[in-house]
Formats: structure tokens, C-alpha cells, sequence
């Protein structure tokens, strides 16, 4: 598979009847990358995504992918594919007709579209189960047969529309590793919507956080968590607080705040143990909520209980100022 396919968005929008569901997106992902469209719910990432699929007509701009204007093209014409959430296997057809039914639709003859798809079905670890129906298969199962059949056409870019929401936790970790491993493999690009961050933060090379239709930063993964420009993407990408300052806002990672016997007065009002740290909550005297992620072994010597008093400190060289 050919990697180095560039795909871009032009002045994309889309709209509902009066409501602007995307808005004038400008954005170019890099080739062969690993991309999370990373959001709230309404925020516009799967208009967006389908909008690139062409499952969605797209009211103004373009999408331009490997130099051509692929905005008007059928689904079927424009180098990509789609990882649908719910999978849509074709509860008859075996797992091996699955994988080869869009090579079915194209005329290949019987024996080079199963070939290629066991060739798919052995990159996603599933040729054991070739001859099984998707009823006979657990969700990770299936979602690896969802995987290969849209890997068959070779597409120039991935689609997928969060992929491991149907998943357990402990299989959701299991497959955005499995998922990373083919993205490398290939070389092509993949783009993954999510409202995980841990998700986005584990899997992205790059992460775009959209909210209320619109870019609201993009970039590798860690800058976006270490240095995030709006106090929107501070707050949603979470383990950051956000504190007033003369002149504006800033934020201070939850981990970089301590319990200390001198600094801004607060009180405690919840306490999380999670493992390797404990998360305690404080409001201070102003009103403002700040989190300080505190390692176990430092809690449990000196633990602390909702409604106490506390002092809480920082090094003023981990303030990161907003830009908005």
C-alpha cells in the first residue's frame, strides 16, 4: 500500500437548514499519520468525518486528497473508507465474504477476492474465523472483521467513527494498540473520532479538538495536553486547572499542585483514591475548583478528608498562559 497520500480541508461547512454544524475548517493532515478528531457530542467531528467519507454532502469548500477535489465523488471513487461504530457486517455472509464483499461488488472473481481478503483477515488476526458468521463472534471479533473489510479496497485514508465505544474497557485498551500497530504497518492515514481523551492522547500522532463546529487547536498529541490555548481544550482534555491572573487566564497541570503548609487557602470537597495517585478536589476562598493529583504514597502520609482546610502551592514556572 502506497503510503504519503495528502488530505485537506478547504474552507469546509456544513450546514443543517439554519444550524452550522461545521464551520469554514481549514486543515491539512500530514501524511501517513495517526489523527484524533477529539470533541463533545454536537461539536461537529462526525459531520466532519462524513463529510470526508461523502456520506455527507458538503455545503461549502472542498476536500482535496492526494491533489484532486474529491468533494463531489461517491463514497466509492475517492480513495477512502469507513470503519462504521456499529460494525454493519451482513449477518449471512461469512466472515471471509464480509471482508470481500466491496471487491464482489467491483466484479473480482471468487478466488482473487477471497484471496485478498485472507490476506486482510491474517493482518487483523482473524483467519481462524474465516468461515464463521458475525452472530458467532464476540465485539472485538467483529470489529476486526470491520476492520480488514475496510482495509480491502486499499484506501489512500481510514475512516473510523469511534471504533471502540461498543467495547469493554479492557478490550478497548487491547484494540487502540492493535489499531496503532496496523496504522504503522500501513502507512496510510488514519482518522478516528473520539470523546476520549485518554484515547485520543494514546493513539494520535496528531489531535484535532473541535467545539461548536470550529477548530479549537490542533497539534501532536503532547502539545496539546502540556500546552493547551484555550481554556475550553485546558478543561476538556482534562488534568488541568484553570486559574485567573492579572491579565488574563492560565493553567496549571492537576500534578503539578501540592498540599503544602503554606499558599492559597482552600478546602477540600472530594477525594479519589485511583491507583498510583489520589485526586482531591478543593474550592477555594474565591470560589474557583482546583484539582491536585497527589502520588499515593504522598497522600496516605499526611491524607486529608472533605471539608478540611488546606494550603496549595505551585511552581510558577508550570503556569501555562491562555490564549483565549
Amino acid at each position: 500500500m502506497r503510503a504519503g497520500y495528502d488530505l485537506e480541508l478547504v474552507h469546509l461547512t456544513k450546514r443543517y437548514g439554519d444550524t452550522i454544524a461545521v464551520r469554514d475548517l481549514n486543515h491539512r493532515f500530514a501524511p501517513g499519520s495517526y489523527v484524533c478528531l477529539l470533541g463533545p457530542s454536537g461539536c461537529g467531528k462526525s459531520s466532519t468525518l462524513r463529510m470526508i467519507a461523502g456520506h455527507e454532502d458538503v455545503s461549502e469548500g472542498s476536500i482535496v486528497l492526494d491533489g484532486q477535489d474529491v468533494s463531489w465523488m461517491a463514497p466509492a471513487q475517492r480513495g477512502t473508507a469507513m470503519m462504521f461504530q456499529n460494525y454493519a457486517l451482513f449477518p449471512h455472509l461469512s466472515v471471509r465474504d464480509n471482508v470481500a464483499f466491496s471487491l464482489r461488488m467491483k466484479g473480482v472473481d471468487k478466488a482473487a477476492r477471497h484471496a485478498r481478503a485472507d490476506e486482510l483477515l491474517a493482518l487483523v488476526d482473524m483467519t481462524r474465523m474465516a468461515d464463521r458468521l458475525p452472530a458467532q463472534l464476540s465485539g472485538g471479533q467483529q470489529q476486526r472483521v470491520a476492520l480488514a473489510r475496510a482495509l480491502v479496497t486499499e484506501p489512500k485514508v481510514l475512516l473510523l467513527d469511534e471504533p471502540l465505544s461498543a467495547l469493554d474497557p479492557f478490550l478497548r485498551i487491547r484494540m487502540r494498540a492493535e489499531l496503532k500497530r496496523l496504522q504503522r504497518e500501513l502507512g496510510i492515514t488514519f482518522i478516528h473520532v473520539t470523546h476520549g481523551q485518554d484515547e485520543a492522547l494514546a493513539l494520535a500522532d496528531e489531535i484535532v479538538v473541535m467545539n461548536d463546529a470550529v477548530i479549537e487547536q490542533a497539534g501532536p498529541a503532547r502539545e496539546v495536553w502540556a500546552r493547551p490555548r484555550t481554556e475550553f481544550v485546558a478543561r476538556f482534555i482534562g488534568g488541568h486547572n484553570v486559574i485567573a491572573l492579572p491579565g488574563g487566564k492560565a493553567t496549571v497541570r492537576a500534578d503539578a499542585v501540592a498540599i503544602a503548609e503554606d499558599g492559597l487557602a482552600a478546602t477540600v470537597t472530594a477525594v479519589e483514591y485511583q491507583g498510583a495517585a489520589v485526586a482531591v478536589t478543593t474550592r477555594t476562598e474565591s470560589g474557583d475548583e482546583v484539582l491536585a493529583l497527589l502520588p499515593e504514597e504522598q497522600f496516605f502520609a499526611a491524607p486529608k478528608t472533605p471539608g478540611e482546610a488546606v494550603r496549595l502551592s505551585w511552581d510558577e514556572r508550570r503556569l501555562h498562559r491562555l490564549q483565549a
